[in-house]
């Protein structure tokens, strides 16, 4: 029978969002991919589990995460069922709608029927009574902003979440959707949006300052640029590599350009006694509007080794003055 690490919350730093009183790991563990139905259930199970031991009570999930849809809730919800229940009111579990789901026109974005299906779905795969946070994991451009906020709104009074949250949203339509919240006293803590070292958009698009302003936080999606932030492709970036769509502009300067930034960033983060991946969690973290940044992996070292991130989260003037020197080129 599993028991949980008793020294789990003395390794990992906790985050609060402004002042609510919600609250996550400083590296959250999403199942995007790698934990699906292509994938052997022991070794997600184990994934699962070490995360949870090494202080990660935050578990981010969506409709369509598998590859199949639906199969990444099904795991954790197996793992859940036989090792995590006892833990519930630890745990941090979050999951999306938005994306394809189903054939048919409610199969994706936010509609009122697509999304309270959704969430139902949801809560079925994964043996659970409720989620913490239920993100609208697009901006659906043909439904109005009042509906989509309607039902959050609806599901948080039924018990079904306990916050909402949106993903992808711009600062723009960030700050739309935040009045409408306000106006119905509904819960929306958090953004989950792509950001790292290469793609830093939340940064130039105004995302950060609308959260700061509104007292809400980021979740950062794709910390690593799809491996890009790692030591595996210093010495050359094949051109068949494939890349998360929110990511796709950073080789359009080139690859070899790109490669001499990941070799400069290697060499601060090898004077701050970090690998590059450790860095660029690291990196993210030193804004405190960055709630939480959420990596996946697909072997117990790839988690444990990025996990060292924690170790060394300060950051010198100096060296943010060099990152970004290096990263503006």
């Amino acid at each position: 029978m599993y028991q949980a690490d008793e020294q789990r919350y003395n390794k990992m730093p906790v985050r609060r969002v402004a002042d609510t009183g919600f609250m996550l790991p400083a590296i959250s563990f999403g199942l995007w991919r790698n934990l699906g139905d292509q994938q052997p259930y022991a070794n997600s199970r184990e994934l699962i589990l070490s995360a949870f031991d090494q202080g990660i009570f935050s578990f981010d999930n969506a409709s369509n995460y598998g590859p199949s849809n639906g199969s990444a809730e099904e795991t954790f919800g197996r793992v859940f069922e036989q090792d995590l229940k006892p833990y519930r009111n630890e745990l941090v579990i979050t999951t999306k709608a938005g994306f394809h789901m189903w054939p048919g026109p409610y199969g994706e974005f936010s509609s009122r029927k697509t999304l309270m299906n959704a969430l139902d779905l949801s809560l079925k795969r994964m043996h659970l009574d409720y989620v913490d946070v239920f993100y609208m994991h697009r901006f659906d451009p043909k439904t109005s902003l009042e509906e989509q906020v309607e039902t959050l709104d609806l599901m948080v009074r039924q018990g079904k979440t306990l916050y909402v949250g949106i993903s992808n949203f711009d600062a723009k339509q960030t700050a739309a959707i935040t009045k409408l919240f306000k106006a119905h006293h509904t819960p929306f803590v958090v953004n989950q949006s792509s950001y790292n070292m290469i793609n830093r958009t939340v940064e130039t698009d105004g995302l950060l300052d609308v959260l700061r302003n509104d007292q809400r936080g980021l979740v950062a999606y794709g910390p690593l640029a799809e491996g890009l932030l790692t030591d595996r492709y210093l010495q050359g970036i094949p051109d068949d590599m494939p890349i998360h769509w929110s990511n796709q502009w950073a080789l359009d300067q080139g690859t070899d350009r790109l490669v001499k930034k990941l070799n400069d960033l290697n060499q601060v983060a090898s004077d701050r006694g970090q690998t590059l991946a450790q860095m660029a969690l690291a990196w993210l973290l030193h804004d405190d509007v960055v709630a939480s940044v959420v990596i996946g992996a697909s072997h117990i070292d790839h988690l444990l080794n990025n996990l060292k991130a924690v170790d060394q989260m300060s950051f010198t003037d100096d060296e943010l003055a060099q990152i970004n020197t290096i990263l503006d080129r």
